[in-house]
C-alpha cells in the first residue's frame, strides 16, 4: 500500500518528467533513433523539434493544425528500460538517492517514447528479475511504470546484470531500443556479464545509463565510520582520517571504472553517465546529439 506522502511525491515527479520530456527531448529522440528514411509511410501531428521541411502542408491546411510526413524508418519502435532496484540504489549523499535518479531517467525516456507514438516497457531487477512491464503506448502506461519503480518493495539484494539482460533477450524477441539504468556496481565483471551484454547489444540498440554518487569515488576525511553494505548486509568500521585508506579506495574505484568502461566499449554499447549531484538534462541532451550526429 502506497502512503499518501509517497503518492504525492510520485505525482510531482510524474508532472516534472512529463514537462521535461515534452519540451526538450522529443525531436532529438526521433533524430537519434528513428532517422529519416526515403520511403514515405504516413503523416502524424507536428511535435516540438520536428524538421519543418517535412511539413505535410496539404494535411495541415485541411485540419487546421500542423502535420509532418513520416518516413519508413520513423515507424513505431519498442523501447525497453531496465531499471536496477538493488540495495546499492538506496544510496545518495547529494540532492537525491540513486534510485530516485534512476526513476527520473526512466520516466523521461518513457515519456519521450510515448510522445512519439512508440511502445515502452520496463524490467525491474536486482539479483533477480522483480517485474516485467510489457511494452504499451500512452501516458497512462508511463504513470504505471513510474509507480512500479517507486513503489517496488521487493526485498532488494545484489545485482545480477547478466540475468536481467538474458531475461530481456528471452521476452523481447524483436529488435528494441534498450536503456539499462544502473550503478553497475558489480562484485566482478565476469565472463557471464561480457557475454550477456554482447548478445543484448547485437540483438538490440543498447545504451548503458550509469547513475553515480560522488562519495563512491572519493571518501571524505573524518574519523571512525560504521559502514553497511546495502546489498549483502555486511557491516565494517573504517577510519576515514587515514589518508592512505582514502587514497587506496580512490585508486580501486578508478580501476573498477576503467574496467567497466572497457567492458562497455568492447561490447559496442553506448554510455551515459549521471550523478546524484548533477543535471539529468545535460548528459542526456549530449547523448542524443552524439547519436544524431552518427546517423
Amino acid at each position: 500500500m502506497i502512503s499518501p506522502e509517497l503518492y504525492k511525491k510520485i505525482q510531482q515527479f510524474h508532472f516534472r518528467t512529463r514537462f521535461l520530456a515534452d519540451d526538450l527531448f522529443a525531436g532529438q529522440y526521433v533524430s537519434a533513433f528513428k532517422g529519416k528514411g526515403m520511403e514515405f509511410a504516413e503523416v502524424r501531428e507536428y511535435m516540438p523539434g520536428d524538421d519543418v521541411r517535412d511539413m505535410a502542408w496539404n494535411v495541415t491546411a485541411r485540419f487546421g493544425r500542423p502535420f509532418i510526413k513520416v518516413h519508413a524508418e520513423e515507424r513505431e519502435l519498442t523501447v525497453m528500460v531496465l531499471v536496477d532496484v538493488s540495495g546499492s540504489q538506496a544510496f545518495g549523499t547529494r540532492k537525491r538517492f540513486k534510485r530516485e535518479l534512476a526513476a527520473e531517467v526512466a520516466g523521461l525516456l518513457a515519456f519521450v517514447a510515448v510522445r512519439t507514438n512508440d511502445r515502452v516497457g520496463a524490467i525491474l531487477f536486482s539479483d533477480r528479475v522483480h517485474k516485467f512491464i510489457p511494452p504499451k503506448k500512452g501516458p497512462g502506461h508511463v504513470w504505471r511504470l513510474i509507480m512500479e519503480v517507486f513503489a517496488d518493495d521487493t526485498p532488494a539484494g545484489g545485482t545480477d546484470l547478466a540475468a536481467a539482460l538474458n531475461y530481456l533477450n528471452r521476452v523481447v524477441r524483436r529488435r528494441a531500443v534498450v536503456f539499462c539504468v544502473s550503478d553497475f556496481l558489480l562484485p566482478e565483471y565476469g565472463k557471464d556479464v561480457w557475454v550477456a551484454m554482447g548478445l543484448a547489444a547485437r540483438k538490440h540498440d543498447l545504451t548503458a545509463v550509469r547513475v553515480k554518487d560522488p562519495a563512491e569515488r572519493v571518501l571524505p576525511p573524518g574519523g571512525l565510520v560504521r559502514l553497511a553494505d546495502p546489498e549483502t548486509g555486511r557491516v565494517t568500521v573504517a577510519d576515514f582520517s587515514d589518508r592512505r585508506l582514502r587514497e587506496r579506495f580512490s585508486r580501486e574505484m578508478e580501476r573498477r571504472d576503467m574496467e567497466f568502461k572497457d567492458l562497455i566499449s568492447k561490447s559496442g554499447v553506448d554510455l551515459v553517465e549521471l550523478s546524484t549531484d548533477g543535471s539529468v538534462l545535460k548528459p542526456l541532451t549530449a547523448y542524443f546529439r552524439r547519436r544524431e550526429a552518427r546517423r
